[in-house]
Order: structure tokens, then C-alpha cells, then sequence
């Protein structure tokens, strides 16, 4: 019998259920949190320290709206893409 020694993916904590709608500024450049253990969502506080999560960095192309995922279940970091809408009722 072969027994897989391989490390679980890690999950991250549901921290909100529909997208965080910011506002930036060309070039700006924010730390989205992928663990959803900040206290500052949809951003990194350092919460992850200690775990196998790292924030995603995103720097602005345009002056514009961006819509964060604060469930991290998305497909597209630090993007919101409807992953939301198909939560389990244990997430």
C-alpha cells in the first residue's frame, strides 16, 4: 500500500461573500489578501504569517474601479469572479 505523504492544499477562510469595489490610481499598487484572515479586507494585514499563504500583489494599469474577491475562491486573484455565488454551506 502506497500511502500519499503529499501536504493538503491549504483553503483559504471565506471572508466575504460578493466582491470589495476599490477605487485606484495608475501605478498604485495594493497587497490582496489570499488567506482571508485580515482584519483589512479586501487587503493583506500580515495575517497569513505562520501559514502557507503569501498576499498578490496588484499594481494599477489605469485609473479605475477594481472589484476583489473577499471569498478566495476565485480563479482569477486578486479578482472577483463569481466563485461567490457557489459557496458550500460549510465554507
Amino acid at each position: 500500500i502506497k500511502i500519499n505523504r503529499r501536504k493538503a492544499l491549504a483553503i483559504p477562510l471565506v471572508a466575504g461573500t460578493k466582491s470589495t469595489i476599490v477605487a485606484l490610481k495608475e501605478g498604485e499598487t495594493v497587497y490582496w489578501c489570499s488567506c482571508g484572515r485580515s482584519q483589512s479586507q479586501p487587503f493583506c494585514d500580515g495575517s497569513h504569517e505562520d501559514t502557507e499563504f503569501s498576499p498578490v500583489v496588484f499594481t494599477a494599469p489605469k485609473d479605475d474601479d477594481y472589484y476583489f474577491c473577499t471569498c478566495k475562491r476565485t480563479k482569477k486573484p486578486p479578482f472577483c469572479d463569481g466563485s461567490h455565488k457557489h459557496l458550500a454551506e460549510d465554507d
